[in-house]
């Protein structure tokens, strides 16, 4: 295929923004110049990461982004190209508006990126890291870690996962019912392929997480969307699709802040949902990817904590807790046959798990800087939260509903009228703010909502930033009324 466009820029690895928005950036002054038209092919992830020499998966990041944004599209097996419909809006402002040059392209600020809940890197404790990584390769016995291991991980690892789970978390296992895994995703990834075939039924919040509604579509799944409302899925919603559908296999849950809304499942609900698993032989796939940072009393047990329910898959991660480019994911389950299934398959594509890695980690558990490190991030992303809400009182209370969730690092916001989210988004879009389109959440009707962010922005950031998104909401607002 021929690719005649080339990126003409430098990075510049000494500004604060990015190497992968300014990438992304510099594509999207090419489309709005003209340079780059509809339909335009865009350059191979391994060949600009050969042209910049930088990591793949930074110009595979840029890539995400452009495709969030919906500047550009992916072709499976063909590549990347430049959108047919271009986010952009024809005749928003008429000539002579002082504000026109201002917002008819993007900025020379930084674009401000309202991801789904990324934890702060600049406070990860990357300097422990390097020196349990050091201290290991120090070690007399080093060259036992450097052969294949275990496929599950390291077992001394997944024994301190398990202490951790069954002490913070209230759960009762052991480590040879965990399976480390590279991320959450890849741990969802593992358990659709293992417990899901073509045909099954698996029930899925709505609104939700849709890159773990693709693994289980990938598996052959049939995806049955529950409603979710202030106490979290709606039990009604689950017993009607049980009863309209003989082939469901499992419910995927997100119970402890749920995603995107950070409502939390009740109680009398978590008990209703472990006696209808029970009782139909289905499986509860519990996603607790934000159990950590709790700002409450203590953060409400999983629902695989509970001894009555027989049949769960737990997912958790720690990429958020050491460094956000770490992937640490694990799973775990009580039933043995679907731990050796994950197994196999996971010898298949990656073998094992990055044993020196696990090592380092655990080493950090040992001496006690993963404990001290949530305490401290704990307190950091509680201040910016408080930060946030008082922001959100001043600018947004009159034209939205939110609440000041217990913990997690985003809020939900929701317009009190329903707003066109193709125009709020490139409004949005021309201001150098990007918010994930409410799309990305739903799973057939687009629902009127968007997830606010706070983790990895700084204090100004989310200032100026909410300032904007409140001036473009109640722009919205009041050409519908």
């Amino acid at each position: 295929m021929i690719r005649p466009w080339k990126l003409e820029f430098e990075i510049d690895k000494t500004l604060e923004k990015a190497v992968y928005l300014q990438i992304a950036d510099t594509i999207i002054a090419d489309i709005r110049s003209g340079r780059l038209h509809a339909g335009d092919a865009l350059p191979g992830s391994r060949n600009m990461a050969s042209i910049f020499k930088i990591n793949r998966n930074t110009v595979v990041e840029a890539y995400q982004v452009l495709i969030n944004e919906e500047w550009v599209i992916s072709k499976e097996r063909k590549g990347i190209f430049v959108s047919e419909k271009l986010p952009v809006l024809q005749n928003r402002l008429g000539k002579g508006n002082p504000d026109t040059e201002e917002n008819s392209m993007i900025s020379r600020k930084s674009l401000i990126n309202f991801d789904d809940g990324h934890p702060d890197s600049k406070i990860a404790p990357v300097t422990e890291l390097a020196r349990a990584y050091r201290q290991i390769f120090n070690r007399k016995a080093r060259w036992q870690m450097m052969g294949y291991g275990d496929e599950h991980g390291d077992a001394e690892f997944r024994k301190a996962i398990s202490q951790m789970l069954n002490h913070q978390r209230g759960m009762h296992i052991r480590e040879n019912e965990i399976s480390i895994t590279r991320g959450s995703q890849m741990a969802m990834f593992l358990t659709a392929q293992c417990l899901l075939k073509t045909g099954d039924g698996i029930i899925v919040e709505n609104p939700g997480y849709q890159p773990a509604w693709k693994a289980f579509e990938y598996a052959g799944a049939k995806l049955l969307p529950a409603s979710v409302d202030n106490e979290g899925i709606i039990i009604e919603d689950i017993q009607r699709l049980l009863t309209e559908n003989k082939n469901i296999k499992a419910i995927y849950i997100t119970p402890h802040r749920q995603y995107p809304t950070t409502v939390t499942l009740s109680l009398a609900r978590r008990l209703e949902l472990i006696e209808l698993s029970n009782k139909h032989g289905i499986t509860i796939i519990e996603d607790d990817y934000d159990n950590e940072f709790h700002f409450g009393y203590r953060p409400i047990l999983p629902v695989s904590s509970f001894t009555e329910l027989n049949n769960y898959v737990y997912v958790g991660t720690l990429s958020k807790v050491v460094a956000p480019a770490l992937r640490i994911g694990y799973l775990v389950s009580k039933d043995p046959e679907l731990i050796r299934k994950v197994g196999d398959l996971r010898k298949i594509i990656d073998v094992q798990g990055d044993v020196i890695m696990e090592q380092a980690v655990l080493q950090l558990i040992k001496d006690g800087i993963v404990k001290k490190h949530i305490k401290k991030a704990t307190a950091h992303y509680k201040n910016k939260r408080d930060f946030v809400y008082d922001l959100l009182e001043k600018y947004l209370k009159g034209i939205s509903n939110f609440t000041l969730p217990e913990g997690g690092l985003a809020f939900w916001i929701v317009p009190k009228e329903n707003l066109d989210w193709k125009i709020a988004t490139s409004l949005l879009l021309e201001k150098n703010i990007a918010i994930i389109h409410p799309k990305q959440y739903s799973h057939d009707t687009i629902i009127n909502g968007f997830r606010l962010s706070y983790g990895s922005l700084s204090e100004e950031q989310l200032e100026d930033s909410i300032k904007i998104i409140a001036d473009v909401l109640k722009s919205q607002i009041s050409q519908m009324r």
